[in-house]
């Protein structure tokens, strides 16, 4: 017996019980507290990274010219010592001469490249044709970074490696100058990219600036609707602590060009602040809505990001041991595609152009300056190493820093095995899935049958993702331990992480 009041009555008085569906409506909470979580816990992330980077950018200023003078003096000094041994120079101390040598050459080349020139020029260019010529600057970046570092590391280790032909030397030679001619042009590239943002700030009505701003919320629509997981994302977090460090250094080239133009007058300063605050504001904003929403489409928790900070310390504190495999700085640039060589030629070129020093009084300042630039250094140095070991210990990594590696190599005594507090690029996976130690000095991929005493998370290495996840809710310690197994790993998948064997 239906009629429209009681129809209207039932509407007016229907209830329903939401405790019914009790687990649906927990995990609809859950994710609006992750979403809240992921500004401060990102932030924390980034901030961490952008000072690793920071540290390892201010190494080529500061402590590899000092680690190029003590080598040199060693190279010179060296008949008097006589030859203990069969190297001239130690593997470390050739890799910073050719750092050295490369960062000399590309810095003269730089001088004849025009940049009053280069500025005009794309001054003339319509907005449109700049916006793209500005997508397709940072695609050329991410491709340059992508097999810059693996240039790098091929010189790094034919320069080192043990040679037993005295003509196999000749070999470092091409791959010096293919080293320099990358560095040189990667620098032009980085400085097209600062000559066509120091175009749209000095752009009257500032439309260059923002299509420019927009085109990092563009970003947002070709990453939030994909499927990440969380070594996926853990690339992603680190191409973005790259990306903004690379535009605070952008942002500092364009105030000192201006400034120059302005006679170093104080008050045009505060004309660029406003839009130098906007374009880091759009920076901070795309990326806390980016990882909010992926996060939350990937059912992946806010925690994650303090594992990927504890994987980024493990790195810092491995690269400090003793028998280390690398250097720190390349130890960021394979983790973070950020190769700081191209970036410090540029900025070089810059302040020496845009200041000029001349006078006793000048020189004494340029002293001073850099004796407080290495003191800001060694403490930026202390205080990360001191909060990485802090990250490390609470993730529960220590062991991955101690235990030793007994693995037998047919041929080598066992004092001449490596260590497992090695840096995360020499870490790779056999054919079989379980973790072995490598280096690039000693090839231990093939026929090295490994001995190493795995964890019982090492089987969650080639676990699908469904598998993985439903074996996290039976023990939640197990899965702790194997997104760390991971991120250790996660060299693999990165921009810049492939080793050269």
């Amino acid at each position: 017996d239906l009629s429209l009041l009681r129809f209207i009555s039932a509407e007016l008085t229907r209830g329903y019980f939401l405790e019914h569906n009790e687990a649906k409506y927990t995990e609809r909470r859950e994710r609006v507290y992750t979403c809240m979580r992921i500004p401060k816990e990102l932030e924390k992330l980034m901030f961490f990274g952008i000072f690793l980077c920071l540290d390892a950018f201010l190494y080529i200023f500061t402590l590899l010219p000092l680690r190029v003078f003590l080598a040199m003096f060693r190279f010179i000094t060296l008949p008097c010592y006589g030859l203990r041994d069969r190297r001239l120079l130690q593997p470390a101390q050739v890799c910073d001469i050719l750092k050295g040598v490369i960062l000399v050459i590309c810095y003269f080349m730089m001088h004849y490249v025009d940049y009053s020139m280069m500025y005009h020029l794309i001054r003339g260019q319509s907005v449109i044709k700049l916006y793209i010529i500005y997508n397709m600057l940072e695609v050329a970046d991410r491709l340059f970074s992508s097999f810059g570092q693996d240039i790098l590391d091929a010189l790094y280790w034919t320069a080192t490696e043990p040679k037993e032909r005295k003509r196999a030397h000749i070999g470092v030679i091409p791959h010096f100058l293919m080293a320099v001619l990358y560095v040189f042009l990667h620098a032009i590239l980085v400085m097209v990219q600062a000559t066509t943002l120091n175009v749209a700030f000095n752009s009257h009505n500032k439309s260059l600036l923002t299509i420019m701003m927009s085109n990092n919320f563009v970003e947002i629509k070709g990453s939030v609707f994909k499927k990440f997981e969380k070594n996926n994302l853990f690339q992603m977090s680190n191409s973005d602590i790259k990306e903004r460090f690379t535009n605070y250094v952008l942002l500092l080239i364009v105030c000192l060009r201006n400034m120059e133009q302005f006679s170093w007058n104080p008050d045009h300063f505060w004309v660029l602040f406003p839009d130098v605050c906007m374009v880091v504001a759009s920076e901070i904003a795309v990326d806390i809505v980016k990882h909010a929403f992926i996060t939350k489409f990937n059912d992946i928790t806010a925690d994650v990001y303090s594992e990927y900070r504890a994987s980024l310390a493990f790195d810092l504190v491995s690269s400090r041991q003793k028998n280390a495999y690398t250097d720190y700085s390349d130890s960021v640039s394979r983790r973070m595609g950020f190769i700081p060589l191209p970036l410090a030629v540029l900025l070089i070129r810059v302040i020496t152009s845009s200041i000029k020093v001349q006078g006793v009084l000048a020189y004494i300042c340029v002293v001073l300056f850099y004796c407080g630039l290495i003191s800001f250094k060694v403490l930026n140095s202390i205080v990360l190493l001191g909060k990485s070991c802090q990250y490390v210990k609470e993730a529960k990594m220590e062991e991955k820093l101690f235990n030793p590696v007994v693995t037998a190599t047919p041929g080598k005594p066992a004092g001449k095995q490596q260590s497992m507090f090695k840096s995360t690029q020499g870490r790779s996976t056999d054919e079989n899935g379980s973790p072995s130690v490598t280096s690039q000095p000693v090839h231990q991929k093939e026929n090295t049958p490994s001995l190493l005493v795995t964890s019982n998370s090492d089987q969650f290495l080639t676990t699908p993702d469904g598998e993985e996840k439903d074996i996290s809710q039976d023990s939640s310690e197990l899965k702790h331990r194997s997104s760390k197994k991971d991120l250790l790993e996660i060299d693999r998948f990165t921009i810049c992480g492939n080793r050269i064997d």
